[in-house]
């Protein structure tokens, strides 16, 4: 088995925190995006998206995106550990808060990012006023986050899930685009120092 990843990119770093979190420990394959290895039919006939991460099992199916790869890897290494939740209710929480952050917070914030940077214009139409109205969405969910952060520990609930792995790297982002959590947020920056101290996250921030 074998995780085809770039590292600094938010998606295999998802993963990453969900393996550290899961005490699984899986290799590594350097994927050079920048260079457009991503592009080529090679990759493209592995993850079907065309994108990183994406992990390659010992007979050789594949799994693209990063919520399907993690949901895999729940699946593959049981243990109670449990971060797409223990009960119905948890679950349809995990579940519910997780596609939040991811389209109205993640989706936006990559759209902000790649438009107003246009990083990738060598291979995507870049359209700076999208970028722009992107980035006015991310900042208009900031106050959904706090609210509901404001009501509980964790994003789904008591317990710690997938969704603040989600909203960790939606929130460590977003300074990309100039975007900054300050004092008139104090639950997101609660739940911010709480989780940068889980042993997962500061080991994953050491490699």
């Amino acid at each position: 088995m074998k995780l085809h990843e770039f590292a600094p990119v938010p998606n295999a770093r998802r993963v990453r925190l969900f393996l550290a979190e899961k005490k699984i420990d899986i290799p590594s394959v350097h994927v050079d995006i920048r260079g457009g290895e991503n592009l080529t039919d090679k990759f493209k006939a592995m993850s079907p998206n065309g994108r990183i991460p994406f992990l390659e099992l010992d007979d050789g199916t594949t799994i693209c995106e990063s919520i399907a790869i993690c949901r895999y890897l729940d699946a593959a290494f049981p243990t109670d550990h449990n971060l797409f939740g223990s009960t119905p209710t948890e679950i349809g929480q995990v579940e519910m808060w997780n596609r939040i952050v991811e389209l109205q917070g993640l989706f936006t914030a990559f759209q902000a990012f790649r438009n107003l940077t246009g990083i990738y214009s060598d291979r995507e139409r870049c359209i700076k006023a999208w970028g722009e109205e992107s980035k006015l969405r991310n900042i208009e969910f900031l106050p959904v986050l706090e609210e509901r952060l404001s009501q509980s520990t964790y994003l789904a609930g008591e317990h710690f899930s997938v969704a603040d792995i989600s909203a960790y790297i939606m929130v460590d982002f977003i300074k990309n685009i100039d975007i900054h959590i300050d004092d008139s947020m104090p639950s997101i920056q609660r739940w911010y120092e709480q989780i940068t101290q889980r042993e997962a996250f500061i080991e994953a921030q050491s490699k």
